[in-house]
C-alpha cells in the first residue's frame, strides 16, 4: 500500500499548483512522488491557516479574482473544485461554454499555461449532473485544450483506507507533450477496517447518551479457511439513534466509516456514528485524518467541529497516490517513447552523413 513516505521521486523536477487547496490532501501525494508546489488557492480562511501551518505555503484567495499571468508556471495542474451548474452546455464553445462556474477559472489556467498533466477530482455525482452533461463540457473543454481526457469513479474503500467514499476522478495528459498516450486508473483491493484507525481512548471524540438508542444487530465478523477475519470492507449499520434518519445511523469499527461529510445534520453529522467499547460516539479530529490517509504528523485544527468540516471537504490521499503511480507510468512510458525516436533520428542522421559521404567520393 503507498503511503505519505513513499520514496519513489518519478515526479522529482515537476512543479505543481493546488488549486480548491483545501488543506492540502493532493498536496501530501504530489510530494510524494517528488513534485514541487509553486502556488495554491483555497478561498476559506481557517482550511489555508492550517494549509499553511502544515505545508509553509500560504495559499492565495478567491481563485476566480486571480489574473492566470501571475501564477508561476508549472508542470501539473490539480484540484478538487466544487460541483456547479453550467448555464451553456453542448455547445462546444470550448471553456466559453463553463463561464459563470469555478471550472472556468481551472479552463483559463490551463489555456494560458498548458501544463504537462491535469488532475481533478469531484464528488460521484457529477458524473450524473445535469444529465451527464456538465461532465461532457468538462471533457469536451480540456479535449479543445488539446488534452487526452480519463475518467472514472473510484471508492476510497477499494485503495486501504477504512471509508467508503466514491469520487470521481479526471485525467488530462496534454498532446503536445505526450506521444502514444496510454493510462488506465489503478484496480487495487485493500481491505481495511476502521478498528485499525481508531485512538485508544480519545477526549475529543464525542460520546452520544440518549434513551432512544437502539442496537438492532449483532454483527460477528466471519473467518476465513485460514483462520483470518474477513473483513467486509464497506460499513456496517447495526443500530439507530431516533429513527435513523441521516446522521442517526450507529455502525460497527470492523467495517468501514461513512463518507465524511463537512455539513450535513443528525447527532452524528460530519462523520457518522460507531460503537466502540460500549460507547456510541463520533469520530475523532485525528481518527478522520487517518480514514483520509493523512499523515500522523499533520497538525489539526483546534476546533473539533472545523477539523470535521475540513476533512469532509478533503480528498483520500492514498487514492490520489494509486492514480499518481498510474500517470507516472505514462510519464515514463513517454519518456522511453521520446528517448527511442531521439535514438531512432541520430541513426536516421548518422546514415544519412554516411550516405553524403559515399555520394561525395564517387562525386570525387
Amino acid at each position: 500500500m503507498l503511503n505519505i513516505e513513499n520514496h519513489n521521486k518519478t515526479f522529482e523536477g515537476l512543479n505543481f499548483i493546488d488549486l480548491f487547496a483545501g488543506i492540502g490532501g493532493f498536496h501530501y501525494a504530489l510530494q510524494s512522488f517528488g513534485a514541487n508546489c509553486v502556488f495554491a488557492s483555497e478561498i476559506d480562511e481557517k482550511a489555508s491557516k492550517i494549509y499553511k501551518t502544515n505545508h509553509h505555503i500560504k495559499p492565495k484567495g478567491d481563485i476566480t479574482q486571480i489574473n492566470e499571468k501571475e501564477i508561476p508556471v508549472h508542470d501539473i495542474l490539480c484540484g478538487g473544485f466544487p460541483c456547479q451548474a453550467f448555464s451553456i452546455s453542448g455547445k462546444q464553445k470550448g471553456f466559453e461554454d463553463t463561464r459563470g462556474t469555478l471550472f472556468f477559472d481551472i479552463a483559463r489556467i490551463i489555456d494560458y499555461h498548458r501544463p504537462k498533466i491535469i488532475f481533478l477530482e469531484n464528488v460521484k455525482n457529477f458524473v450524473k449532473h445535469n444529465n451527464g452533461n456538465t461532465l461532457k463540457t468538462v471533457i469536451k473543454t480540456l479535449e479543445n485544450l488539446n488534452y487526452k481526457v480519463f475518467y472514472k469513479v473510484l471508492n476510497t474503500s477499494n485503495f486501504g483506507l477504512p471509508q467508503n467514499r466514491e469520487r470521481v476522478y479526471i485525467v488530462g495528459f496534454n498532446k503536445n507533450e505526450f506521444k502514444n498516450i496510454k493510462f488506465s486508473f489503478p484496480k487495487p483491493n485493500l481491505f481495511s477496517s476502521l478498528e485499525e484507525i481508531l485512538e485508544p481512548d480519545p477526549y475529543n471524540a464525542k460520546i452520544i447518551e440518549r434513551e432512544d438508542i437502539s442496537i438492532y444487530k449483532e454483527y460477528e465478523p466471519t473467518k476465513n479457511i485460514f483462520n483470518q477475519i474477513d473483513l467486509p470492507n464497506k460499513p456496517i449499520q447495526i443500530g439507530k439513534v431516533n429513527k435513523g434518519g441521516q446522521g442517526e445511523r450507529i455502525y460497527h469499527p470492523s467495517g468501514h466509516a461513512i463518507t465524511l461529510s463537512a455539513y450535513g445534520g443528525g447527532v452524528g453529522s460530519k462523520t457518522g456514528l460507531y460503537k466502540v467499547n460500549g460507547d456510541i460516539r463520533k469520530l475523532s479530529p485525528r481518527e478522520c485524518a487517518r480514514v483520509q490517509g493523512f499523515p500522523e504528523n499533520f497538525i489539526l485544527p483546534k476546533s473539533i467541529t472545523e477539523a470535521q468540516k475540513q476533512f469532509g471537504n478533503s480528498v483520500s490521499i492514498n487514492t490520489l497516490q494509486f492514480v499518481l503511480k498510474e500517470i507516472s507510468k505514462t510519464i515514463q512510458h513517454n519518456d522511453k517513447q521520446t528517448r527511442a525516436r531521439l535514438s531512432n533520428s541520430q541513426k536516421w542522421i548518422q546514415e544519412r552523413e554516411r550516405h553524403s559521404s559515399k555520394i561525395q567520393q564517387l562525386a570525387n
